[in-house]
Order: structure tokens, then sequence, then C-alpha cells
């Protein structure tokens, strides 16, 4: 035998085994992708060989020995649950850093993972002793109340009142919605990594700052390529829409970007969509819904599609007046530049957008770019949570990474103790999902020995990358993302609840959205960018006057973003509002259903929906107005730390101790009247947004 086989055969599976890393974090340079399917497979069998002790324990069933052990995995050791780890570390990377190889074995897993999911909670055993002690139990605490409760619906809501003919149905649908809304994600991280807009003569980038131009080069030549290479990517799809003065350029992009997956090739999502619409339909409907959307909004804030309705219709009624005055001020300005028989196109639209905001506000994203240098940024934000919360953040480079671009911190609360570990993944990449979000490779929980096993959170975007000339120079915007996903990471961080399950982020989805948009509030807050907003290069301070600026500028197409959102709920909720089997073409279908909220014209051909991720592929199917729900919440919250100071550390621990700690320990409008003292109302978002309510 070989030493190369000798040195195979002693190795042993990462998953298998204590990480023995610091803080026990994942061992991202050990970790093998052959290593997944031998964790899946062995994590299943004891998943399997664990649910077999439960239901032939001869005791009769109580809170500690049936729902502890269901309810929440997570009660014991973390290194016992070796399908959790494996499959936690597999799929934050098939967003983050996946590869073919990555891709074909989410294919072959997905259906043996969802069997496995199904196979747990339509045991019809197990199901009579979680039944039973929801009956029959002793006296609770509140926690340990919303723990049973959730256990006990989440098997109900999974089928386990149904017949077997029912159940083998219900296997059926889950299994092939879970296959296509892998396939959804993978088609459409595809097609757009496949699109590169190439120009080699120079004359094309007119109109283009030196920043865009820098990163177009970059990416020419990390590609062996001459000249400069545009993507799909927002860091370089947004300026190049917002200053390329070649029109047909910014037609090309634009049809591009919003066509990904119409295309006759492997990468079309208009079926999978439909598919996809139906057969969570058909879910909702086997399980005494009539709709997809009763059924997710049974366990929402909102509680029914009433009053998503009414929320979205009274924002349009209340924005919609001041979106057409905004497009038409965006319309007067280009005619005005081109010619009164100029005829304003989507892909103008972002274009002369921004010479509108030079000329009412002379502000520019590129002014503020040199001021927002990405590691001046991420010392504001962390100084942004020690002032408010006392914590703070040391890089620790001992912390194994799965891509050199991430970095890893240690976090400690205000006493010094340990809090959590950080991750944060900051540049577009050829194996990463576009947009931004936060996840966590290990939640919170107290374990028996009354350990607080603390949180490894991460947060993951596609910023502005650096060049061989300049450090990663952000735009505000991309500021504002930081700190929205900052906000999530920071739910995560503060868990402190006895059951993972319940910590942190899982709360209800449109109760999640609160902390990260309630971060967003100080992007704008002077005292908050006269902490490190400072030139890259002189260090001289953002200007007041530029700041000024800034502020003036906020509510600055408030009104069109508004309805932007809102257009989007709407068209979430008409696919999963439907009673009836979904044969509508996909791209006719989506015109109709957002066209309420819709204030500039639709091209026939661009689709949104295909790329949709959020309602095809995330979990906010029937759940996108929970971004304009929850913005109501924050914009009432951060009125508190206006009144009594934005770095009020009195605030801040009130907001940190009913909200942030809590997760899903009790109903999400509890935990906010303990914060505020009372529900909150629409008055705050208007206010902030600069709209005056219409009287009728």
């Amino acid at each position: 035998m070989s030493e190369n086989n000798i040195e195979k055969n002693k190795r042993i599976n990462p998953f298998f085994e204590q990480y023995n890393t610091p803080y026990d974090t994942v061992p991202f340079d050990r970790i093998h992708i052959s290593d997944f399917e031998e964790a899946f497979m062995e994590g299943i069998r004891r998943d399997d060989e664990e649910i077999k002790k439960i239901t032939d324990d001869p005791e009769k069933p109580t809170f500690d020995n049936t729902i502890i052990r269901v309810g929440d995995e997570k009660d014991g050791d973390n290194y016992n649950d070796l399908l959790g780890r494996a499959s936690t570390v597999f799929f934050n990377l098939l967003s983050a850093e996946t590869n073919d190889e990555m891709d074909q074995l989410a294919q072959k897993m997905s259906p043996i993972l969802t069997k496995h999911a199904n196979d747990v909670r339509l045991n019809d055993k197990l199901f009579e002793r979680i039944k039973y002690v929801h009956q029959h139990h002793r006296k609770l605490t509140s926690e340990e109340k919303m723990l049973l409760d959730n256990c006990y619906d989440g098997f109900v809501r999974s089928g386990a009142l149904l017949d077997e003919y029912e159940k083998n149905k219900l296997r059926q649908i889950t299994e092939e919605a879970s296959k296509l809304s892998l396939q959804f994600s993978q088609n459409l991280l595809k097609e757009n990594k496949d699109y590169t807009l190439h120009i080699t003569d120079e004359a094309q980038l007119d109109g283009l700052p030196d920043t865009a131009k820098a990163a177009a080069a970059q990416t020419a030549k990390e590609r062996n390529e001459q000249g400069w290479i545009f993507t799909l990517d927002f860091p370089s799809y947004s300026p190049f829409m917002t200053y390329s003065t070649n029109r047909q350029l910014r037609k090309d992009m634009y049809m591009a970007r919003n066509t990904e997956c119409t295309h006759d090739n492997e990468n079309n999502n208009l079926e999978i969509c439909k598919r996809l619409v139906n057969l969570r339909r058909e879910i909702a409907q086997l399980l005494g819904y009539n709709t997809y959307a009763d059924y997710v909004l049974r366990h929402r804030m909102a509680s029914n599609v009433d009053n998503v309705y009414k929320l979205l219709n009274d924002l349009i009624d209340a924005y919609k007046p001041t979106a057409i005055e905004e497009v038409e001020a965006i319309e007067k300005l280009a005619k005005k530049t081109e010619g009164k028989d100029f005829k304003l196109e989507p892909w103008d639209f972002s274009f002369y957008s921004h010479k509108l905001q030079l000329a009412k506000y002379n502000l520019d994203s590129e002014m503020l770019r040199p001021y927002f240098e990405i590691s001046k940024v991420i010392n504001g934000v962390f100084g942004l949570a020690h002032k408010l919360y006392g914590i703070t953040f040391k890089e620790n480079k001992n912390i194994p990474v799965y891509h050199p671009d991430v970095k890893a911190y240690d976090v400690f609360d205000k006493d010094g103790s340990y809090l959590a570990v950080f991750y944060a993944d900051f540049y577009p990449r050829k194996g990463k999902q576009g947009g931004a979000w936060m996840t966590e490779y290990q939640g919170q929980w107290i374990n028996r020995k009354g350990q607080n096993i603390r949180p490894h959170v991460s947060v993951v975007m596609n910023l502005t990358k650096p060049t061989d000339e300049k450090p990663a120079l952000l735009t505000l915007g991309e500021v504002v993302t930081f700190l929205h996903e900052f906000g999530h990471s920071l739910h995560g961080m503060f868990a402190n609840t006895r059951f993972e399950s319940l910590s942190g982020t899982n709360v209800w989805w449109d109760f999640v959205e609160l902390p990260s948009q309630f971060m967003e509030n100080f992007a704008i807050e002077k005292d908050f960018l006269r902490t490190f907003a400072f030139h890259y290069q002189t260090g001289e301070p953002l200007p007041d006057e530029l700041i000024e600026r800034i502020i003036k500028s906020r509510n600055f197409m408030a009104a069109y973003s508004c309805l932007r959102q809102v257009s989007f709920g709407l068209l979430d909720m008409a696919y999963y509002t439907k009673r009836d089997a979904f044969i509508t073409d996909i791209i006719e279908f989506e015109k109709k259903a957002w066209q309420k909220a819709m204030v500039t014209p639709q091209l026939p051909d661009t689709c949104m929906t295909v790329q949709f991720s959020h309602i095809m592929a995330g979990g906010y199917s029937a759940g996108y107005y929970s971004y304009k729900w929850a913005e109501v919440l924050e914009a009432d919250a951060f009125s508190v730390f206006k009144k009594n100071g934005i770095f009020d550390r009195k605030t801040a621990q009130s907001w940190r101790d009913n909200v942030l700690s809590k997760g899903g320990t009790e109903h999400p409008m509890t935990l906010y009247k303990r914060f505020r003292g009372s529900e909150p109302t629409i008055d705050a978002l208007l206010k902030r947004d600069g709209i005056k309510r219409t009287k009728k």
C-alpha cells in the first residue's frame, strides 16, 4: 500500500469528531467535498436510531423525554448532531462558495434529505408521543410552552394528521418542491455568472467613474482578458446603469439582467416557477388550507391575507401620488436634456435619476466613496455596536475560513466575556450567489450542564472589491447593506435562550427583518458618520456640508422605492393566494399582478419572477410583505432612539433585553410592546419618508 493510501485511511471525516478549533468553529481547511455525503448518510442513520429510542421508550411521554429530544435536537452537545452540523456547513457553502461538484451533490442529496425530514415528521408513533405531551404536561415555563407548541404544530403542519394516502402524496410533493427550489437557485447563479459585457474600446466607457473602470479592468485582468469586463453582480451593474452615457450598452446590461432565466436554454426558470407555485398550493390544500398564503400566514404577525393586503394597499394610497411626482420629475429632466420627443426607458431610469439627484442636492455616490473605505466602515459598524451595547470585535486569524475574502472575529460582551464568533464575507466571486444575507454556522443554546453555547454568525455580501490601485471604497448604499445584515447578526449574537430552535433569528418571518432594517437608520445619522467616515488618503473627515446633503436627500425617490417593494409583495401574494391550478403564462401574470403599484411602463419580455429567489427558493413565499411590515415596526422603534439619543445605552439595553436576546420565545408583538410600551403605527414611517397622509 502506498504512503498516500495509508494517509487516506488514517484520515477521519472532520464532522465525525470534535473540531478542536477555536470556539469549536468549523474546520473549513480540513473538510473535503466527499466528507459531506458520508456525514449526511451517517447523520441520517444516527437520527433514525435516536427516533427509535424515543418511540420505543416504555416510559410515559413527557416534555423532558420526548419534546426536548425532538423539538430541539441541540439540547445536548453540538458534536452529537452530525446531520445538523454537516447540513449547516454544506448549504451555507452552496450559497457562498459553490462549484459544479457541490451543485451535483446537492441535487443528489436533496431528495434524500427531504425524505428523511418527512420520515421524522410523518412518524405516527413519534407524533402520538408529542400529541400526548401536548395534552398532558407538567407546568411549563413560557419558553418550554413555546417549544412544545412549535413542536406539535410543526408536525401537524408537516402532515402528521393526514391519512397514509395523503402522507405519501405530501412526500412526493415536498421532495419535488425541494429539488426544484434548488434547481431554481443553481440556474439563476449560472445565468448570472455566464453574462459579461466585455469592452475593449475605451470610448465606450464614457461617463463611468474611475472606480467603475478600475473594477472592470481588475475583473478583466483576473480573467486574463484585455480591456474591461462588467458583470451582473451589483457592484458592477449598478454603477454602469447609473453613469454610462452609452444608452445602447445600458440597454444591453438592463435586458441581460432582467431577462435572466427566461431564455431557451437549460437555465430557464419559467416552468420551474409555475410548478413551484402549484406544488405549494397543493401542500396547503392537502393540509386543509384554501391557499398557500393562508397556510403561511397562520404563523405570522400579519395572521391573514386581508391584513397583508391592507398594509400593501395603505402604502399604495399613501405613497403613490408622491411616487408619480418623482417619476415625472425624472422624465422632465430627461426630456429637457434629450429633447421633448425622448421616451424614458427602464435602462434610462438610474441614469437620469442620478442626474436629478445631482441637480437637487449636488450629491453623488462617487463623492462619498473615498470616505467609505471598507476597513473604516468595518470599524464604524463595530464601533456603533460598542457605543450601543459595549461589545467589541477582534479579528482572529486562527479561526479557519472557507475563502481568503472571509474575515473571522472574536466578539466580546461589555464585561469582557466571550459572546460570539462573527464571520464577514464581503466581495462577489464566481461561486457566490448575488445579494446579501446573514446565516449561522452554530446557533445559541444552553446545554444540560448549564453552559451557554454561543453562536457563530456570518454575514455574506457582494460589495465593491478592492483593485490593485485602491482599497474597496463603498457607496452609501453598500454601507446600508452592511448595517442591514449586521442587524441580523446582532439578533443572532445576542441570543440568550435555552433552546436553539427558539434563539436568535428563529422568529416569525415578518418580525425577523425588524432588527436588520432598524440598523439601516444609523447610515444617515451625523453622529454615526463622524465616527468613521474619513477620507482614505487624506484622513479628512466627511465634511459637514456633505453630511447635510446626505440627510436632505434621504427621502429622494423614497416613494418610488416604497412602491417597488410593495409591487414585489403584490406579486408574491398573487402567486400564493391562488386556489386553482396555476396555468397562466408567468410573464403575463406578473405584469397584471403588480400593476396597481406600478408608476413606470413595463417591458413585455422582462421577468422578475424567474430570478425572485426570496419567494421561489428562499423562505419568503407568501411573506415578502414582511419587509414593509417590519419597516413600520423599525421606524416606530427608532423614533425612541431619536427621542432619547441615538447612542443612548439605556434604550439600547432595553432593545437588546426585550427584542434582540429573546428570539422566538414569546409572541413578537409581546416582545415589541415590552420595549415600546405600545403597538406601532404607520405614522413614524410616513414622517421619516416625508409622506403626508392624504385625507379622504
